[in-house]
């Protein structure tokens, strides 16, 4: 009688563990959104609609288990400092675009086609300040280079 007991709490807690995992609670963290557009060095503007990923919960979800993405939508980290930043594909299901945005808005550096779930680090060309995640093949598409400016209220060249 004991053991069918313990093997009742065992069973109810993996359950509670199950259902407390990240890959059942794919709604997790809520996201606000805003519109930023991307500059480029030929003066075309290129518009998106972002999530804002502004906690430390936020930025750790990410869009992790997404499984679309439309088109010109994307995620901004905001690390509200300029730094260095390394980023991962853990859990993340779409191929990602990751633009690196220095602290004026210039497009530091970029990262296309990022592998869906691998665990490697795909780090920032120097301190910055934000990264938009955007569907891989984005940047191509619309011709996104470093240098290209984002223009939004937090970076310093938007104020």
């Amino acid at each position: 009688m004991v053991y069918l007991k313990t093997m009742k709490y065992a069973c109810l807690l993996l359950i509670a563990l199950f259902l407390s995992s990240p890959a059942s609670a794919q709604e997790g963290a809520a996201f606000p959104t805003d519109h930023l557009t991307i500059v480029g060095a030929n003066g075309a503007r290129h518009g998106f609609e972002v999530e804002l990923a502004l906690t430390p919960q936020q930025q750790t979800q990410g869009l992790m288990f997404r499984r679309a993405l439309k088109a010109d939508s994307g995620m901004l980290f905001d690390f509200h400092a300029v730094k260095s930043v390394s980023m991962w594909m853990k859990n993340t299901l779409l191929p990602l675009d990751m633009i690196f945005i220095a602290d004026d808005g210039r497009i530091a550096g970029i990262a296309e086609r990022t592998i869906p779930q691998s665990l490697d680090i795909i780090s920032s060309p120097g301190a910055v300040r934000a990264v938009l995640e955007v569907n891989g093949g984005t940047v191509s598409r619309l011709g996104l280079k470093a240098g290209d400016r984002v223009d939004y209220g937090l970076f310093s060249s938007a104020k």
